[in-house]
């Protein structure tokens, strides 16, 4: 199978998520996209973190409103910070008989060269990248890495979502409904 790996922190996952996650589910050459829940992403800050399996939970409950589209914990178990080319290595150890690409924003591939070993990722696994509004890049691109074009571009973030609950804000369309009424430790 071929699989896409959608990391991240999922600090609440939001609609922006969901959207991309089903879009990119849906292709002819993608079989699943596993959103793999980070524990602890080393180029975030720690603080304002909701409980990693709070924010697996969530995940679970969006992913299965999508089709081929899974709440992944896999990186729980694996040594921290969560270092994407060791999780990709442990993937294949893990499932040999599948294949793992790796699915990030724009916005990351700006600074992908700051990723531990980036080009080891491009050159075992392969990357693919959708535009984010905020952080729009143009081809040419390496070898091992695709742009695709067909996901809407959301300007929404898990940051601004948090910002909103701390001012009492309502955020019923930033969030797939099944999550809106699960985020009362941020209502007032």
């Amino acid at each position: 199978m071929n699989i896409v790996i959608f990391g991240g922190s999922f600090n609440p996952i939001h609609t922006g998520h969901a959207m991309i996650a089903n879009t990119v589910a849906m292709r002819h050459d993608v079989d699943e996209v596993w959103m793999m829940v980070s524990p602890r992403n080393p180029l975030k800050a720690k603080d304002e973190m909701i409980p990693e399996e709070e924010r697996l939970r969530l995940v679970r409950l969006v992913a299965d409103q999508c089709k081929d589209v899974k709440g992944s914990d896999f990186e729980f178990n694996l040594p921290r910070p969560s270092f994407t080319y060791n999780t990709l290595c442990e993937l294949k150890k893990a499932y040999p008989e599948h294949n793992f690409k790796l699915l990030i924003g724009s916005d990351n591939w700006k600074i992908f060269n700051r990723w531990r070993d980036s080009e080891r990722i491009i050159s075992e696994f392969g990357v693919i990248i959708y535009q984010r509004p905020d952080a729009v890049v143009n081809p040419p691109f390496p070898e091992g890495v695709t742009l695709i074009e067909d996901v809407p571009m959301m300007m929404v973030s898990s940051s601004y979502i948090r910002s909103q609950l701390k001012e009492g804000r309502d955020v019923r369309f930033l969030v797939p409904d099944v999550i809106y009424n699960e985020l009362e430790y941020g209502r007032k």
